[in-house]
């Protein structure tokens, strides 16, 4: 098995989030379900069941490794347990909550699997060892997150002084880069004094702020590439054409700065790994601009874009190309921007059915319409945490996560196109508008969504009064143990 170094942090860290502790529940302890909520009950009984089915599924602590749950003061716990055991432990405690009329007892839920951050920075390791990662923190900045990356000696990309004031606590300020072309005069300014030097720019006012408030930065000129093949086209936004460069590399030798590397960015979510080929081709253009306006860049930011599905293509086009145009690297640094590869699979959300609209009997349901026949309401939507299918071009899929009282769903029941809607008051608030669903679902059963870790939990908003989602998390996967082991080692 491959084993990544664990480094010290920086300094001790107290994160002063406000996230509710979230408890397992015994499968020892009394329920507290009177004969008035026969449902509950039901879904009770089938979680005993499912509990003592799951037990041999779930990872135990060993004499070495003894420690149940990890705990970080002002953090939520980590603890043990494959995610599927903690979605369904939290649908247990939604029963017990709701037959003790606790208010927003059945509130969604996330669970997040530590362990696939860790496997994923593995393979980054074996498929791409020249290249340091830096987290894109805007992608999801869940604390665990970042603790977890900060141990295994990965940097941060930050866009903005909230961001880079969540990192510096765990690591040290040449691990950050403020990768935000276009910044206010008083976030550079607090750059300067944070001592993050390392910042990007692609055009010439940029030039003139950084150098009256910090005239030591080592700035990253970031270049236009072709991002036509991504879901999120970054270059409508940011990138200095190649016919540009020229002059703003000449202007930042005017203005005494000093210009370090060059960075580029393929688009968010790429689905194209030669994009990266032409990027660096071109990235090796401008490092000989670089040397007729006098400087030796020594560094290579090949941004972001890796998608799960395609990393180790995209990964071997990007060292060949790094290979055909930058065959002599000794004195050269090349990081990344990795963001939705680390994160997108560790989350799940888990949501109730609070609402469903119906034909008044089933024989006014047409089986063989491929249009939508029954509408179901969840308590999470676009305006939380599936904004990522507004903002990100994601289109999340449900799967049945309990039915009627049970974790069981046969695969004989039979499915109907349905739609699902959030729970808000807007009816742009849709997350599936159509999708196979069990004819038996009803108001009470939960759904799940799987790979929402990226661009959902950092965007959602309570609009409406509706609260955002929390996370249950988890180090029960393949590399658990090691998870536990670099959390606990970096907090001593």
């Amino acid at each position: 098995m491959s084993r990544v170094e664990v480094l010290s942090p920086r300094s001790p860290v107290s994160f002063d989030f406000d996230i509710d502790v979230i408890t397992s529940c015994s499968p020892r302890s009394p329920s507290g379900l009177s004969a008035s909520f026969p449902r509950e009950k039901r879904l009770t009984n089938a979680i005993l069941a499912e509990l003592l089915y799951t037990s041999s599924h779930v990872v135990h602590a060993t004499e070495d490794d003894s420690e149940e749950v990890i705990v970080v003061p002002g953090l939520p716990p980590v603890y043990r347990g494959h995610r599927e055991f903690h979605l369904r432990q939290g649908v247990m405690k939604a029963a017990q909550l709701t037959a003790e009329c606790e208010p927003d007892a059945e509130k969604a839920f996330f669970v997040a699997d530590l362990s696939y951050v860790y496997k994923q920075h593995l393979r980054w390791k074996k498929n791409l060892p020249e290249i340091e990662p830096f987290y894109a923190v805007k992608c999801n900045p869940d604390p665990y997150v970042l603790r977890l990356l900060a141990a295994l000696g990965a940097g941060f990309d930050c866009a903005s002084n909230g961001e880079i004031n969540l990192v510096l606590p765990l690591v040290d300020p040449s691990r950050v880069i403020f990768a935000n072309p276009c910044k206010a005069t008083s976030f550079i300014r607090q750059s300067a004094r944070a001592g993050v030097d390392m910042m990007t720019f692609d055009n010439t006012d940029e030039l003139h702020k950084i150098a009256r408030v910090h005239p030591g930065a080592k700035l990253i000129i970031r270049i236009l590439t072709d991002d036509s093949k991504s879901l999120c086209r970054l270059g409508l936004k940011f990138g200095a054409p190649m016919v540009t460069v020229p002059a703003l590399l000449g202007k930042a030798r005017e203005l005494n700065l000093d210009v370090i590397g060059v960075s580029f960015h393929v688009g968010s979510g790429s689905y194209d790994s030669n994009a990266f080929s032409d990027a660096v081709m071109r990235a090796r253009m401008v490092f000989d601009m670089g040397k007729d306006a006098g400087y030796t860049f020594t560094l290579l930011d090949v941004g972001g874009g890796f998608e799960d599905p395609t990393f180790e293509a995209s990964a071997s086009v990007l060292k060949d190309a790094i290979e055909q145009y930058f065959p002599a690297r000794d004195n050269l640094r090349i990081i990344a921007e990795p963001g939705r590869y680390y994160v997108a699979q560790a989350f799940s959300l888990a949501a109730n059915v609070i609402a469903r609209r119906a034909p008044p009997t089933a024989e006014d349901v047409d089986p063989d319409s491929e249009n939508p026949s029954v509408m179901y309401y969840i308590n999470d939507g676009v305006y939380g945490a599936f904004n990522c299918i507004l903002f990100d071009h994601q289109s999340p899929q449900p799967y049945i996560l309990s039915l009627d009282g049970s974790f069981h769903v046969p695969s004989t029941v039979p499915l109907r196109p349905s739609s699902v809607w959030g729970p808000t008051c807007d009816s742009i608030d849709c997350v599936c508008s159509v999708t196979q669903l069990p004819s038996t679902l009803q108001v009470g059963d939960w759904l799940a969504f799987d790979n929402m870790g990226a661009y959902t939990i950092c965007a959602a908003s309570q609009f409406n009064g509706f609260q955002v989602s929390k996370v249950t998390y988890t180090a029960g996967g393949e590399f658990g143990r090691e998870v536990r082991e670099a959390l606990r080692t970096f907090a001593s």
